[in-house]
């Protein structure tokens, strides 16, 4: 069983390519997979391991960077490792959206599934899902809009068109898009702006499922593709053609072939394409007859 571990720190940092260099060999010494990105702004990550050497590089991190306590932090299992190395990335921003963030002028209000549920039950609550829209597709909050956005850097002329009167909702996978949104919102004088408390992942490991406002299942970055309440691996697979998720309903389609098409992206392939993709589905099948893994671990599993 491995050990998922989520996080995010807003925080100014200097010397960024040492600390990518330490933060890379710590990972290789403690068996730790996943993606790290680290910027002046701070850093955001999800790392997969056995949970001692976890708690050992959650640990290194904050002693390395300096600082006492992550924003947000999340953990999750899965009994396969959903990572195939780790990488550790410099990028400028720790969520691209050309918006810098002043730790000492942030003002938003962070509230708990329970205050949450709350909140979005007013039907004059704009609710908010600032991920990207295959995001959206693999579930969602009732009533929740979604801007239809593939870039996060196009999305202030968005919010630039919403009401200030109206309380606004936002939520993400983690928590850590919301920030720079809701920040953007408050330097735009809006006064009403909640965001969800550790994101739709601290959501569904806390709410029950009978009660709760969650309507399918939560897309995440890595082998996993989507979890459930609880957290538990959910049932999407990824496409082998265009790399988006799909359903078992998605795999009812003529235009679905394992690991290479399904009906989005099926008729805008190329045969050699679709013949590439083929001899990479037979590898994987080959592998799993030999009992033994490879790369694409959920297909494997």
């Amino acid at each position: 069983m491995y050990t998922v571990f989520g996080f995010y720190k807003f925080k100014k940092l200097k010397s960024l390519n040492y600390s990518r260099i330490i933060l890379q060999k710590l990972f290789i010494e403690n068996n730790i997979k996943g993606i790290f990105i680290i910027s002046k702004e701070g850093i955001n990550g999800t790392l997969s391991g056995e949970l001692e050497n976890i708690f050992i590089i959650k640990t290194k991190i904050k002693s390395l960077l300096k600082f006492a306590k992550y924003d947000n932090e999340n953990f999750s299992k899965s009994e396969f490792q959903p990572f195939h190395k780790p990488k550790v990335k410099i990028k400028k921003e720790v969520v691209p959206m050309g918006l810098k963030i002043l730790l000492k002028a942030k003002k938003i209000n962070h509230l708990n599934p329970s205050k949450w549920d709350s909140l979005i039950k007013n039907k004059n609550t704009f609710i908010l899902d600032v991920r990207k829209p295959f995001e959206y597709k693999v579930g969602t909050f009732k009533r929740a809009v979604n801007p239809n956005i593939e870039r996060f850097r196009e999305f202030p002329q968005y919010l630039n068109g919403l009401d200030k009167k109206k309380p606004v909702a936002m939520f993400c996978t983690g928590g850590i898009r919301c920030e720079k949104a809701s920040v953007y919102l408050h330097q735009k004088g809006f006064k009403k702006v909640f965001q969800l408390k550790g994101g739709i992942l601290n959501y569904l490991k806390k709410t029950d499922k009978k009660s709760s406002m969650w309507k399918g299942e939560c897309f995440v970055f890595d082998n996993r593709v989507s979890v459930k309440h609880n957290l538990s691996v959910g049932s999407y697979s990824i496409c082998g053609g265009c790399r988006k998720p799909i359903s078992t309903k998605d795999k009812g389609s003529k235009k679905y072939e394992i690991g290479v098409s399904c009906s989005r992206c099926h008729d805008t392939l190329t045969e050699k394409q679709k013949n590439r993709f083929r001899m990479r589905q037979m590898q994987i099948k080959r592998a799993k007859e030999a009992g033994k893994k490879h790369i694409f671990q959920k297909e494997f599993k």
